[in-house]
Parts: structure tokens; sequence; C-alpha cells
């Protein structure tokens, strides 16, 4: 593998799989061969650059590519960003997917703003206690592993609903995923050791063998997936009922029962998208929209972005203790209120107006002392009176429309489960609700009666999609996977920005810290500052080093007018543009 500056080259690609490349070219592969620029076979990592119409940064190279190449062909950031989902399925089976679920958030160019939500829900069969023992205590696994864990997926309906809005006709915009499901593509080196360490839990929990479960795989291989190429046709012809209905409806409902999953023919046909109203604030001259519940970033990052505006963060320094600290106290009062107050809207009532108004944030720091680590035994959920995997993608186009979508299986590669014949994953989402009040998920997130199950409840979301515009002229689409990380990474990449005067590249790579309120825990990336570290465990507080979390991708609009676009240096992400 061939390393520069800006980009990763994958060079390691065998005669025969050129050869494969030509046979099929010349008879099936409709798109690739009219846009020949892109090459399943061959292809390269693009960290960032910037372009004069439309961008695209997402987890994939073919992803990124297929999607500014839709623009090209005349479609916007909404024919981008559903042909992106849709190639993110086939090219990024860990968290690109149909059978999970997600948020589009949008700004089109003429200032309207929309927010989709396609997160997955509880099944008609859901009950609160069913994921407990008859002594009431949690079965381990079950809402992790297996069909057991599964929501219903959303993501299908929401790309379907998301396509009021596009250009090009949707059979054109799932070719791309179709060619590289039926026809192959090269993986890399973190894709081939993805497959071979989850390989013995996806013959545990599926039915059948599958694509992924064929052989070891090393970096250069082609993965062919062609049960999943004949699902995403069968989407390409009849929309909704090719997923919801039918064929593809009887083999997931059939998987349900390998082990223990409740979906039903009725769950899917019923599923619909939400549209929800954005979340929208201002800090320092920008304006900043975001999802509303049932995700917690929009308020999370709202809460800690106004805790934060009056302490004058600019003057601390990027990285040191003093910007660090106060960050972190606000983190903890934010997540401390997540665990209260936060869930599905349509079950729950969340007191979002109280959550996000400037007076609530001062009256939560007013305990906060400079240099001195807070305790997440003192602070609690405020009192309202009011009547790790996932994937992110953001698009702008030529016009000004701004895409953020944030989508996900939950874990890397969902519950682990391939639907047999249909060749794709499902979630295991019904971990992100509180399976017994106190009890943390598998990001250690607590939560209570706000997040129990209900059938239909959406469960609540760390995914946080996120645009900014500036005297209402749009200027940045953002956005990260990485579970409960998932706010602190957006709220940390905009304070990179507006008060640290980065570059998009700099906010997105720069090294991250993260508190949740319980655990009372600092956690810190590997190449953290020591200074910054040593600094804080003298302050008092507990600082853990961890591997790096997150894939912070984003589209920024400079002032020349350029569409600049930058992708994670944690991941194979990569921008693409025109």
């Amino acid at each position: 593998m061939k390393l520069n500056t800006s980009k990763t080259t994958l060079s390691i690609i065998a005669l025969s799989i050129l050869s494969i490349s030509t046979s099929t070219q010349a008879h099936a592969q409709n798109f690739l061969k009219k846009h020949p620029q892109i090459n399943p076979y061959q292809y390269e990592v693009v960290k960032e650059k910037a372009f004069d119409h439309g961008a695209v940064t997402s987890a994939h190279p073919l992803a990124s590519m297929v999607g500014a190449a839709m623009m090209q062909e005349g479609g916007n950031a909404f024919d981008a960003a559903i042909a992106t989902q849709f190639s993110l399925a086939v090219v990024f089976p860990g968290a690109g997917n149909i059978g999970g679920g997600g948020f589009m958030l949008a700004r089109k160019a003429n200032g309207e703003i929309l927010g989709i939500d396609y997160r997955e829900a509880a099944p008609s069969k859901a009950n609160r206690d069913m994921y407990l023992d008859e002594k009431g205590n949690v079965i381990p696994g079950k809402s992790r592993d297996g069909a057991s864990a599964s929501g219903i997926p959303g993501s299908v309906a929401g790309m379907i609903s998301t396509h009021t809005y596009a250009k090009l006709p949707l059979a054109v915009l799932i070719e791309p995923a179709i060619e590289f499901a039926e026809f192959g593509y090269v993986i890399t080196e973190k894709e081939a050791k993805g497959l071979n360490s989850e390989k013995a839990n996806f013959l545990k929990n599926s039915s059948a063998a599958s694509a992924f479960t064929q052989k070891e795989w090393k970096a250069g291989d082609t993965l062919y997936q062609p049960e999943l190429a004949a699902t995403l046709k069968r989407i390409q012809k009849n929309g909704l009922a090719g997923f919801y209905e039918g064929a593809t409806a009887d083999m997931i409902v059939k998987e349900m029962e390998h082990s223990a999953g409740i979906i039903t023919k009725e769950d899917l046909k019923n599923y619909k998208p939400k549209f929800r109203k954005p979340l929208e604030f201002d800090y320092k001259g920008h304006h900043i929209i975001s999802f509303a519940p049932p995700s917690s970033g929009g308020i999370l990052i709202a809460q800690m972005m106004k805790m934060i505006a009056p302490f004058g963060i600019e003057k601390m320094g990027y990285n040191t203790e003093a910007s660090v600290s106060l960050m972190v106290e606000a983190q903890r009062r934010a997540y401390a209120d997540r665990a209260e107050h936060m869930g599905d809207p349509d079950y729950w009532k969340v007191p979002t107006k109280t959550l996000i108004s400037d007076a609530y944030a001062a009256d939560r720091m007013k305990d906060y002392q400079p240099g001195v680590a807070g305790s997440s035994k003192i602070t609690q959920a405020g009192q309202v009176h009011e009547s790790e995997q996932t994937t992110h993608f953001s698009v702008i186009d030529g016009e000004g429309n701004m895409v953020a979508i944030t989508t996900t299986l939950n874990d890397t590669y969902g519950n682990k489960t391939i639907v047999a014949g249909a060749g794709f994953l499902l979630n295991n989402e019904m971990d992100d609700f509180s399976v017994k009040p106190g009890v943390p998920n598998m990001y250690g997130a607590i939560g209570g009666e706000a997040n129990s199950i209900q059938p239909g409840k959406r469960m609540l979301s760390s995914m946080t999609p996120t645009l900014v515009t500036v005297n209402n002229k749009p200027y940045i689409s953002i956005g990260s996977p990485g579970g409960t990380t998932i706010p602190n990474q957006v709220y940390e990449g905009l304070v990179n920005i507006i008060d640290h005067k980065m570059t998009l590249k700099e906010a997105v790579d720069g090294p991250r810290f993260h508190h949740q309120w319980i655990p009372d825990v600092v956690a810190v990336e590997a190449d953290f500052p020591e200074a910054t570290v040593n600094a804080l465990k003298e302050k008092g507080y507990t600082v853990t080093k961890r591997g790096r979390f997150g894939r912070m991708d984003g589209v920024q609009i400079l002032p020349n007018g350029k569409r600049t676009a930058a992708g994670d240096k944690r991941g194979d992400d990569s921008v693409a543009g025109y």
C-alpha cells in the first residue's frame, strides 16, 4: 500500500481481477461503463480536496465517487446522498446498510430545512422487559447478538422518502450499488480484517453461510455479493414493496426464527419514516442546525456549546487543560440530562425547549469551578419544568443544497446476522433502548423510563448529523459515527473550527476526548497531548487512553465558493466531487 500526504493508493490488484473487470464491464455494468473513472478494482483514498461545484465525503472512496457522479449527471445533493447510502450498504458492510436506520438532515438552497427520521423501531411484539430473565436480570447478549436484537429496519424507507427532493430516477441511484454487489469490488486491509474477525459470529448468528464467510480475506481480494445484488434489484424495481413486502420481507421474517427474532411481516409493511423539525441554535455568529429527538445529539451539542459560550474558550488554547476541563464539565452535565430526559418524543415528553435554552445552560454551569474536577456523583440531571458502529456522510452541491446523513447498524456489523438469501446484515438497535433502567448499554450509556422499550417506539440515538450556516448562507455539513461519542466529536469539531480557527481537515483529524457522565472518566485518544493529560490528572480527573474513536467527515464552503471536503484520518474515509 502506497501512501502520500493526501491519498492512499490501493495498488495490490491481481491480473485476474483486472480481467474480471474487463469482462463484466463489457456486457453488464451500465453505470461503470458510463463512469470509467470509477473502478471498483482499483481506487484511491483521497483525504482532502476542494471542488468548484459539488463535494461528497463518506466512509468509502467508491461511495463518495458515486455521489459525485450523480451530481455530475444533473442530480443534486439528495441524489448524491441516496446513491451514496445504497453504495455504502455494499462497500462498507460494517456500518453502511439497508438493514439499519438513520437520520437525514438537509437544508435546501432556498433555506428550507428538513429532517427525516428513519431510525429503527421496536417490533409490535416488543415489551419493556423482553431482555430480562425471570429474576429481572439482563440476559447477556440477547439485545446485541442475533435476530432478537433487531429493530425494524428504516434505511430503505428513509432513502425513498429522501427521493422526493432528488432529480434523478431512483433506479439510476441504486444502479451503482447493484453493480458493486454483483460484479464485486476490491476490499482494503481494514475491511479484510473486519470480515475475518467476525466470521465466527456471522456463522453463529445467521441461519446460513453468506458472501462474507466464504474464505479468509486479504487486502486486494474481490468481494462478490450476488444475494445482496438481487435484493437491491427488487428495491430498484418495486421501491418500498421490494424490501418491506414480497420476497425480501419473507426472508427477513424467516431469519427471525433462527435466533428468537420478533419482527413480523406486518411490522415491515407498517414501518414509516417520520419528518422531524430540526433543532436550531446560534453560537458566536454561526447558526447551527442539528437533529431533534429521538436523536440526543442535537440537544447535547446545543447544551454543551451554550454552556461554554460565556467562558472565552478561544483564549484558552486548543486541547489545553483549561479548554478541555471546561468542555468536559459541559459534557458531564449534558449527558446526565440525556439519561434522564431524552427519548422518542412520540412516547415521552422531551423538554427540548428548556434543555437548549440560554437560561438553563447558565443554571447548569452555576457550580462550575475552573480548574476543579467535577464529580458525576454530585452532578445529576437538571430539574426541568416545561409545558460505535455507524457511518456518516456529508454532501454540498453546486446550488447550495446541504445534506448530512448518519446511518447505523449500531455495533460493527450490527447483530452479526446476515439475512439468508437476501445478503444484508441486520441491526442490533434494540440495545439502544434502556433494556433495564440504570443498566448501561454496550456504549456504557445509562438510561431510564424515557428510553424504555415499547412497541413501535424508536430508541434514543446519539447520531448527530449537523449543518452550519453563516449570514443565512450554507457553510458546513458534518457528522461522525462512534456511539455515544458522536455528539462530543461534533461538539469538539465545531469548537475547533469556530473558536480555534482550524481548517476543516485539522478539526476532523485532531485528537479527541470524551466524557459521558457515567462512567466518570475522561477518555482520550492515544495521540492526545501528554501535558494536558497530566494536568487533568493533577486537577483530579480520571483519564484513560483508548484507541481512535469516530470517523468524522465534512464538507465546507470556503470564502471563494469552493467546496472543500475532508475525510477522517481514522479510516478509509474519502472525498470526491467535481
